[in-house]
């Protein structure tokens, strides 16, 4: 599967400026994380337009490439062109970040691989749940025994696992501070506790809690950790580094550990668990209700994963979450069905097709892919999503629902709710329904305003609709020189994936209608315009590459979104030389949209320049 992301992986390296550029990199669901020594070396916008690539966002001091649910395959084409840099002096590093930037960027760093495992032990969790409720096993079992610390494992040895992530993060060494956050749970450790006698070290008292499970503590001192070994690797020489740099590294980190930092972590983990308790007894429904409406602005932003800590620590200290769960399981239930009900609304096939596919993505929890493809750049969506997420938010929040344990937030999620308390599940269900009918009600409504290419019910009565699909000859729109859709500079329309078609290097500024038909889209910005003929073929002409930039400068349009148009038509007119002196490549691709409907799209290449109204393409049924 992954030769496919090949090329993507080896573009997307290329783009954020190779190896040198990048100080760190991960990936967490759906998207893959830079930290780059120069954020201006990155070709953002060549990124975004690359085939793969959902959207691009700079947030928390991170690089962010949104992929989609395909992430893993392509980090691991990306991770085969990048090695992160070790050295960050460069430019780009000395901008300081703000402290919340470097908050976030902390904790989205640590917690971002781990909740693809996470989420895996909360779904065993659920399927346990399933069994139980079917009667199929009984809490007595050995099975439910064995599972259940299956599922309770990566919690209970959280600290190391949070020490591996934290060190990559920090540039510190992983396997030191996992021998860190073993001296914690070590068994000694635990015998000490349950002792209940006094302890120091050297005379300074050690105070003995429990750090099973938890968070707080350990990222202090793997905070630590990343102070105290550069210190000593800095003043200890090389010909012993190898001896003495793991001996005073785990020595002095650990004896700080766990006689002030481990406290001092399990302290603020306390203040938690009490901020959770009054939350629950106060107002819980607020959290719920807010996570559920405001949820995919969080995504938008990439600092969903920030709150992550609150989430699993208050699962760790109460036995239940509601932090994140119930809202975040609404708002991308939302998500999902906004864009499947603008996938049955709209007439153009592609967008059909990237609706359909992501809703029901977004409906199995991973939303991006419906956010940036679907619901945030029609935005009618996405307002709709957001005011049945919070419908539904409010009635869980009212209701004080809870998960039981982590997984992913979506529907497959359901069963992280069954506990003892059988309404807990019915109340999430009734959420939900309530999510989806508000958001289809909405999303339905409001596309009769927004989708102006949907014909009106009576006019589909009076027109004879039938589209016969027959060998088609398309025009030349557009007087230049035939280029090859191959050669031309944006890799979206050169990997055909948006159909197959040519492109024209033109010699004047004017686009004519190839054919007798519709215009079914009008950017804002004038730059490209989607056709649809009488005889259902579905072209997009888009006049030169990233000339979006432009924002309708040196364009203008001589039609409008739903008008009829005729053969030659003039439908845009541009500066083209204007165009040119800003710096623009203006190579303008006619793809043929719903190339799937045919068996082959041949392109005219007897003739490099080609007039108006010559044959461009020929269309085989």
């Amino acid at each position: 599967m992954r030769k496919k992301y090949e090329k993507l992986g080896q573009d997307i390296a290329e783009k954020i400026g190779g190896t040198e550029n990048v100080s760190t990199f991960t990936h967490c669901m759906t998207r893959l994380r830079f930290a780059l020594n120069d954020n201006r070396k990155a070709d953002l916008e060549g990124i975004k337009a690359l085939d793969g690539v959902v959207n691009v966002i700079e947030s928390g001091g991170q690089f962010q490439v949104v992929i989609g649910a395909h992430v893993e395959e392509v980090y691991h084409e990306v991770v085969k062109h990048i090695e992160p840099s070790e050295n960050t002096n460069t430019e780009g590093s000395k901008e300081k970040k703000g402290f919340l930037n470097k908050v976030i960027d902390f904790v989205s760093g640590t917690f971002g691989p781990l909740i693809p495992a996470i989420a895996g032990a909360g779904m065993i969790k659920a399927v346990l749940a399933l069994l139980l409720v079917f009667n199929l096993i009984t809490r007595e079992s050995q099975t439910y025994y064995v599972i259940n610390f299956m599922a309770d494992t990566i919690f209970y040895f959280l600290p190391i696992v949070l020490a591996y992530s934290a060190a990559n993060k920090l540039k510190c060494n992983p396997v030191f501070a996992m021998v860190l956050a073993g001296i914690l749970i070590h068994p000694n450790m635990v015998e000490l506790r349950t002792a209940g006698e006094d302890v120091s070290i050297f005379g300074i008292p050690m105070s003995l809690v429990n750090y099973g499970s938890s968070v707080v503590p350990i990222l202090l001192i793997v905070w630590a950790q990343s102070y105290i070994e550069p210190f000593f690797k800095k003043i200890i020489p090389d010909a012993v580094k190898i001896i003495f740099v793991p001996l005073f590294t785990i020595m002095v980190t650990g004896i700080i550990g766990v006689t002030l930092l481990g406290p001092i972590g399990s302290l603020v983990g306390d203040y938690l668990a009490m901020g959770f308790d009054f939350l629950g007894a106060q107002g819980s429904w607020i959290i719920i209700f807010l996570i559920a409406t405001f949820w995919p602005i969080l995504v938008m932003f990439g600092i969903h994963y920030s709150l992550s800590p609150l989430s699993v620590g208050q699962l760790t200290t109460l036995g239940y979450e509601n932090i994140i769960g119930p809202g975040a399981m609404l708002a991308n239930i939302s998500q999902g069905v906004a864009a499947l009900v603008v996938g049955l609304r709209v007439k153009d096939a592609g967008t059909k097709q990237i609706a359909t596919t992501t809703g029901i993505t977004g409906l199995m929890g991973i939303t991006e892919p419906a956010l940036y493809g679907v619901n945030l750049p029609k935005k009618y969506p996405l307002i709709a999503a957001m005011i049945g997420g919070a419908c539904g938010g409010l009635y869980a929040g009212i209701m004080n629902v809870s998960r039981y344990a982590v997984g992913h937030s979506g529907i497959p999620a359901i069963p992280l709710y069954i506990g003892e308390n059988m309404w807990n599940l019915y109340n999430i269900l009734i959420a939900s329904v309530i999510t989806i009918i508000v958001t289809a009600i909405l999303t339905y409504i409001l596309s009769l305003k927004y989708e102006k290419d949907i014909p009106k019910q009576n006019e589909d009565k009076k027109e004879d609709k039938t589209i016969r699909i027959k060998d088609t000859v398309i025009p030349n729109p557009i007087s230049g020189q035939i280029v090859s859709l191959s050669e031309v500079k944006d890799q979206a329309f050169a990997s055909e994936a948006m159909g197959k078609g040519a492109a024209i290097e033109p010699s004047e500024g004017k686009v004519i209608a190839p054919f007798n038909g519709k215009i079914v889209s009008l950017f804002p910005t004038k730059h490209a315009i989607g056709l649809v003929s009488d005889d259902g073929v579905e072209v997009l002409i888009h006049v030169g590459i990233n000339t979006v930039e432009l924002n309708g400068k040196y364009f203008e349009a001589h039609v409008e979104q739903g008008q009829r148009i005729t053969k030659g038509q003039t439908l845009l007119t541009f500066e083209l030389e204007k165009i040119k002196q800003a710096g623009y490549v203006t190579q303008t691709p006619i793809i043929v949209t719903n190339t799937h409907n045919y068996s082959d799209v041949i392109t005219n290449i007897s003739n490099k320049n080609i007039d108006l109204n010559n044959e461009l393409l020929v269309l085989k049924a």
